[in-house]
């Protein structure tokens, strides 16, 4: 098994690597904007939920094929930039028709967000398609895990453990940034009911995936 030294220092990566903001960060924050706390919360279980997937991707040699095919990388990260600037778009255009500061603690969902894009079963699966289609996030789990694993004992209980931390460390910084969007939401009523945050994290999405179809195969 994993010694706690080593898995402390896997968890302090895993907390660096979990509030560094990227496109998982900004989608909590967004749901957070519009929804409140409750309903981002779905997004970031989707978003670990991901993350599980992509473990047990990178422990099947996932990462070796997407390494290897140029072909396979590609369609992944196009998918995934795509997604991201998609996303962009519906927020920019959706920017201030949110929900009304009257009530920032638990907003709900206006007519012209829709009341599908609130559901719980929606915002879960955003949140794992942004996890799904990033080869960053893959390569990420690939290099780091093995760092990590003990020659000589089992690896599935090891990737188990190593699984749980990195999906804990993200839960717990999805939650935080998306506590903060709804506190800001609550001091920025005005602000928000223009819909400036609103395009700035439009204009965040559409980077991100520009980013991602800059991105080679290393």
């Amino acid at each position: 098994m994993i010694s706690l030294p080593a898995l402390g220092l896997f968890a302090g990566f895993a907390v660096v690597a979990s509030f560094t903001p990227g496109p998982a960060v900004m989608l909590a924050v967004n749901n957070a904007m519009h929804f409140g706390w409750r309903r981002a919360l779905w997004s970031s279980l989707g978003n670990i939920s991901g993350l599980l997937t992509l473990s047990a991707l990178s422990a099947l040699g996932i990462n070796a094929v997407l390494q290897g095919s140029a072909t396979a990388f590609t369609l992944l990260k196009t998918a995934g930039a795509l997604y991201l600037i998609w996303l962009g778009v519906q927020q920019w255009r959706k920017a201030g028709a949110g929900p009304g500061a009257s009530a920032p603690a638990a907003p709900a969902p206006a007519p012209g967000l829709g009341a599908v894009q609130a559901r719980p079963r929606a915002l879960y699966r955003r949140g794992l398609t942004v996890a799904l289609t990033n080869p960053k996030a893959i390569a990420f789990i690939a290099a780091l895990f093995p760092q990590f694993l003990r020659s000589g004992q089992a690896a599935l209980p090891q990737y188990a453990v190593l699984t749980g931390t990195f999906m804990a460390m993200s839960l717990l910084a999805l939650s935080s940034y998306a506590a903060l969007a709804v506190l800001a939401r609550r001091r920025l009523r005005r602000c928000f009911e223009a819909g400036w945050p609103q395009r700035a994290s439009a204009g965040v999405f559409c980077a991100f995936g520009i980013a991602m179809l800059r991105l080679h195969r290393n």
